[in-house]
């Protein structure tokens, strides 16, 4: 809205300042900028660090360089709570040193795809910033086990790390970690490919408030290391070991004995994975509401009717590349607790067994918002569109190949295209 000096004047008498630094205390950080160009006595309210306690600057990312942090931190100081600069690739150590000394109540911090890092910021981060509780480096691929030995010695209070794609990061820097925050909550190794079982033996062991635990393609991980999670991280929510293929049923025979309240399992391409392991699963997790079993090619329909019968909670199942899976099972996962009220995602690509039949079975699904059938070779668009007439508001996601022409009648000449002929 325009107005005149005299309108942002007025503005000023009737509202006392306290009322309008509050005012501005809801603003983005775009607006507020706005506002600091209307005049010096807004600029002065704008511009307080008070009304800077939580900034993303993603949207700005590729204009971030690191002065404008070096001048956001003398800005805000100890207002500062919560800094986003995801993918500012233009953000190095010496900004974050000057932003470290000047925010010293920092609590999360997100410098995902900052490439320019490396562990002397961690270092920093240690010296001055001692009630951070979130940070994540993902990407940041020159930290090393230097920056997880200062941050188990300068962060106590650490909950939340995410050092993804970290690919320098060893067993090592998992020890130093742990020993120094206890409390972890959630902790993403995903694509730390030396990491061994070693690693997650100290994590069982000193990180019981454990909660969220990735390890994506950490090829080296065995049931040795995993079990051993199980047993000392009883709080566990939420695992992801898709890639991880050494791993066996005895993975899912320790969750179901020691994680009861586990409610996202992500497992795709664990081919060793069977229906008994899944079938102790799902009679001791009664709360898993997402399932990634992407790939785990031995599995048949008993999986399902096990999760239809114990798991009331499921929102999302990917089944993918399961060419074992029928009809049947889906009959039973579509009859199942979590039919009605819960199922939202379903993903059937290259499950060549299953057909329109399925689709029959889904239809009572209300909560149903995603189906994925890519190479569902006996899937119709008249089987789609029955299904669309029962949830008219479903994305469904196939691909129906072009039919194949038939030969041409009486000619005996050999179609090469030129290319061919070249060859």
């Amino acid at each position: 809205m325009m107005f005149s000096n005299n309108d942002e004047a007025a503005i000023n008498k009737k509202l006392p300042k306290e009322l309008l630094l509050r005012i501005f205390s809801f603003l983005d950080v775009v607006t507020l900028c706005r506002c600091a160009q209307v005049s010096r006595a807004w600029n002065v309210l704008a511009l307080d660090g008070s009304n800077w306690q939580r900034i993303d600057l993603f949207d700005f990312q590729r204009d971030i360089e690191g002065r404008v942090v070096e001048n956001i931190s003398k800005r805000c100081g100890g207002f500062l709570r919560k800094l986003s600069l995801r993918g500012c690739l233009g953000v190095g150590d010496n900004a974050l040193r000057t932003f470290a000394q000047n925010c010293r109540n920092i609590e999360v911090l997100n410098l995902n795809g900052c490439t320019k890092i490396t562990d002397v910021t961690c270092t920093n981060l240690s010296k001055f910033c001692s009630k951070l509780r979130h940070l994540d480096l993902a990407s940041c691929t020159s930290i090393t086990n230097l920056s997880l030995k200062a941050l188990s010695e300068g962060c106590p209070l650490l909950e939340q790390l995410i050092i993804s794609w970290c690919d320098q990061v060893t067993k090592d820097g998992i020890q130093a970690l742990v020993r120094g925050c206890g409390g972890l909550r959630a902790l993403s190794l995903k694509g730390c490919t030396q990491l061994e079982d070693e690693a997650l033996k100290f994590i069982g062991a000193h990180c019981p408030e454990l909660v969220t635990l990735n390890l994506q393609t950490c090829l080296q991980i065995t049931d040795d290391g995993l079990i051993t999670i199980c047993r000392g991280c009883h709080k566990l929510q939420s695992l992801c070991a898709s890639g991880c293929s050494n791993i066996t049923d005895a993975i899912l025979n320790a969750l179901g004995q020691n994680c009861p309240r586990l409610r996202i399992l992500e497992v795709a391409r664990c081919s060793q994975l069977t229906d008994v392991g899944f079938t102790t699963l799902a009679r001791n997790c009664h709360e898993l509401e997402k399932m990634d079993l992407e790939e785990c090619v031995q599995i048949t329909d008993s999986t399902l009717i096990q999760l239809s019968i114990h798991c009331p909670r499921l929102q999302v199942l990917s089944l993918s590349h399961c060419e074992l899976i029928t009809d049947d099972g889906i009959r039973h996962l579509g009859n199942g607790a979590c039919a009605h009220d819960r199922l939202e995602v379903i993903e059937l690509d290259n499950c060549p067994l299953i057909t329109d039949a399925s689709l029959e079975h889904l239809k009572s699904c209300h909560s149903l918002e995603r189906i994925e059938l890519y190479d569902c070779q006996q899937i119709t668009r008249a089987g789609i569109k029955r299904l669309r007439t029962h949830l008219p508001n479903i994305k469904v996601h196939a691909y129906f190949a072009p039919v194949t022409p038939p030969p041409s009648v009486g000619g005996s000449r050999q179609r090469f295209c030129r290319c061919c002929i070249i060859l």
